[in-house]
């Protein structure tokens, strides 16, 4: 993609456990400067930082993060691995504290801050839940969203269909990373009104 120049005194944006530059192209194009992270190399060329996301939170003070935490031990349709008395439970386990740690760093690194998770067993509670069907993507994946200075994402376009694409999606070596990719039309309203609000429009 082509970026959209940075504009004066726009925002410097960090979407982490981001490989995709979904969310950070979306932002880019409104002239933020949105810089994606991932212990992965990003697969579309624009500005990234592979490494830890935690440490990427805390490498400096963000105008705003918006986070993707690996949501694979997290996720309630994982139980039958993680859950109590599972093999993989301790994994769970770690994964609960990362993941905490994380959202609280990134509170003291930001003013603004979404994390975006699918229904799952973390402690806090999430702020609301979206569908992509919300937003112009006939599928169903109730996804949670942890806010904490940003207002509630609203729908832009409600579509028909209902159908989870996502759970029928066929095994293969790249099922995980697909299935946790950002749905176009989430990236873009996040971009359009939270980008919106850190520049005070």
């Amino acid at each position: 993609m082509t970026d959209t120049p940075i504009l004066p005194g726009i925002s410097r944006i960090l979407i982490a456990c981001e490989y995709s530059g979904t969310v950070r192209d979306a932002m880019r194009s409104l002239g933020h400067d949105a810089v994606s992270n991932d212990i992965l190399p990003t697969t579309v060329a624009g500005p990234h930082i592979q490494g830890d996301c935690l440490e990427a939170v805390l490498s400096e003070k963000w105008d705003m993060i918006i986070m993707h935490p690996p949501c694979t031990a997290l996720a309630v349709s994982g139980n039958r691995w993680y859950g109590q008395g599972m093999p993989k439970n301790a994994e769970r386990h770690k994964a609960i504290e990362w993941t905490v740690d994380l959202w609280e760093a990134a509170k003291e690194q930001s003013d603004r801050v979404c994390m975006e998770n699918p229904v799952g067993v973390l402690p806090i509670k999430a702020t609301q839940y979206i569908q992509p069907w919300q937003f112009g993507h006939g599928e169903t994946k109730r996804t949670g969203l942890w806010l904490h200075g940003l207002p509630e994402l609203v729908p832009t376009d409600i579509v028909e269909g209902r159908e989870n694409l996502i759970h029928r999606m066929p095994p293969s070596k790249d099922r995980g990373l697909l299935r946790s990719k950002t749905y176009q039309g989430i990236a873009d309203a996040m971009a359009a009104q939270w980008g919106a609000v850190n520049r005070n429009e």
